[in-house]
């Protein structure tokens, strides 16, 4: 059977009564926290993070609880966004940074969107790549809630899939591993993690947006219901200190991330050495 493998940069942390799985690439005081989005895991965003700490840059991709390696209670009540906000808090008290920048993609980036709302001190700036936000609503609903309720009343055919996908060899190509992951939950890990997320809010109010003054790089594409474009537009809008870059599709940062990840590295840059003058001046 097929396992999943840890990464040669793989460490873990207590976060309350679990393990929280995440890896590292690169070393310094520049510090990026990415991560994945919805039932995938670190293994999405690899390559990205070995190009970005080429260029300086630590990179921490963190396994949020219930995926990847990291503990999976099957609970509902353990994956409220709030309580994904704690563990990317636990992260940087564990790593001992007092800030970091912070992203990801999807449900990662309303993560990183919500823990700057709550403790802005801590976040130098924001990647946040295919936000999830008020023009994705139906789209999510009509899209997640049968889901949800197809992997918890109907087990038993669910877990007979995801036993063979477990059973299926991994690639070279880390981002499908991660895809191949998340198809091998099992159907109360998954259920669990998606009635959590869907019962609560899934990111800061408009309000709480609108106060934000961190530097943002905003991520966003077309032809994608459950990540409209228009969303990621209204929320440069929104933020005080936000900027747009569009992406040709959903899967340009896994196939051809060049163009994207100087991008990032060049915000990355940026949002330290602007932080870095402003202390000095």
């Amino acid at each position: 059977m097929n396992e999943l493998h840890a990464s040669p940069g793989a460490h873990s942390l207590a976060y309350r009564s679990h393990r929280l799985h995440y890896e590292v690439y690169g070393e310094g005081d520049h510090l990026l926290v990415y991560m994945h989005g919805l039932l995938l895991d670190a293994n999405l965003n690899r390559p990205m993070a070995e190009s970005l700490a080429a260029r300086g840059n630590r990179v921490v991709l963190l396994d949020l609880l219930g995926h990847g390696l990291s503990d999976k209670p099957a609970h509902a009540a353990e994956h409220r966004m709030d309580l994904y906000v704690e563990q990317v808090t636990a992260l940087l008290d564990h790593l001992g940074a007092s800030e970091a920048v912070l992203g990801g993609v999807s449900l990662g980036a309303n993560v990183s969107l919500l823990a700057a709302a709550v403790e802005p001190d801590r976040v130098r700036g924001l990647v946040l790549e295919m936000p999830v936000l008020e023009h994705a609503a139906p789209a999510v609903a009509l899209t997640f809630v049968p889901f949800m309720l197809a992997v918890h009343y109907a087990r038993r055919p669910a877990g007979v899939v995801a036993g063979l996908v477990r059973r299926l060899p991994r690639t070279g190509f880390s981002p499908l591993n991660s895809v191949l992951n998340a198809l091998s939950l099992r159907p109360e890990e998954m259920a669990a993690v998606l009635h959590g997320i869907l019962v609560g809010p899934v990111g800061p109010t408009l309000d709480q947006r609108r106060a934000l003054s961190v530097p943002t790089l905003v991520i966003g594409h077309g032809r994608d219901l459950i990540h409209p474009f228009s969303d990621a537009a209204a929320l440069v809008q929104t933020l005080r200190c936000a900027r747009l870059l569009r992406a040709r599709s959903i899967v340009e940062l896994r196939l051809r991330p060049s163009r994207l990840t100087g991008e990032i590295g060049d915000f990355l840059d940026e949002a330290w050495h602007e932080g870095e003058a402003r202390a000095t001046a």
